[in-house]
């Protein structure tokens, strides 16, 4: 049965292609090594690229994080300096004035990340709204709701038990006042100081008067 196959086959070819059994077999070998040329060119490389991508993320995490460094008080405006674009720098983030080191979680907080807008700031308007305006990426807490609050108090303690604490946010206000009360020196007195001799000198003038008085009363008695 097979040879039948055959010779139907090669009748066939010619007459649907106008190519001899032989052009056309060349041909469908041609187009299938293409083919399999082409998928390894494009295809197989973006299979590659995510096991790559993947691997090199897997190794930063992987890597161990340095100590987290404390930092004291410091400034919103020096707080900015830790929003993970400096590779060298610890990433960190501040919640009701406290500063927590996240770099555990670059993922999530560094550069890239669904919450990167939320580093190297006090996010605590932010996350008690969870809103991701810039109007909100502030430590401002007036008018929250009882709701709010409580939102923002899980994120704190989720921050609480997660992270390190590595500092503060300085309060400009506790600034102003230091300032403000600075104590103000007294005023040099201009008057000369008195010695000695000035007050034997004044001691002699009040009795030399005490005693005119009484000559004058004695005087005035004998008239």
């Amino acid at each position: 049965m097979d040879v039948p196959l055959l010779e139907t086959l090669k009748e066939a070819i010619p007459a649907y292609t106008g190519l001899s059994p032989t052009t056309f077999a060349t041909v469908v070998a041609l187009g299938l090594a293409g083919f399999y040329v082409a998928y390894g060119m494009f295809g197989g490389s973006s299979d590659c690229h995510p096991q790559q991508s993947s691997r090199s993320l897997h190794e930063e995490e992987s890597q161990p994080l340095p100590p987290p460094v404390q930092l004291g008080e410091i400034s919103e405006e020096e707080l900015k300096a830790y929003d993970g674009n400096d590779s060298n720098k610890p990433l960190l983030m501040a919640i009701k004035g406290q500063i927590y080191d996240v770099s555990q979680s670059r993922m999530f907080y560094g550069p890239g990340g669904p919450y990167a807008l939320f580093a190297g700031k006090d996010a605590s308007r932010a996350l008690a709204k969870m809103s991701f305006e810039d109007k909100d990426l502030n430590g401002d807490l007036t008018g929250l709701g009882v709701f709010e609050l409580e939102a923002l108090q899980d994120w704190e303690y989720k921050f609480m038990s997660k992270y390190v604490k590595v500092g503060t946010i300085k309060n400009p206000e506790s600034a102003t006042e230091s300032s403000s009360t600075t104590p103000v020196q007294p005023a040099e007195s201009t008057q000369p100081e008195s010695t000695p001799d000035d007050h034997v000198s004044q001691s002699t003038e009040i009795a030399a008067g005490e005693t005119k008085e009484e000559t004058t009363g004695e005087d005035d008695k004998h008239e």
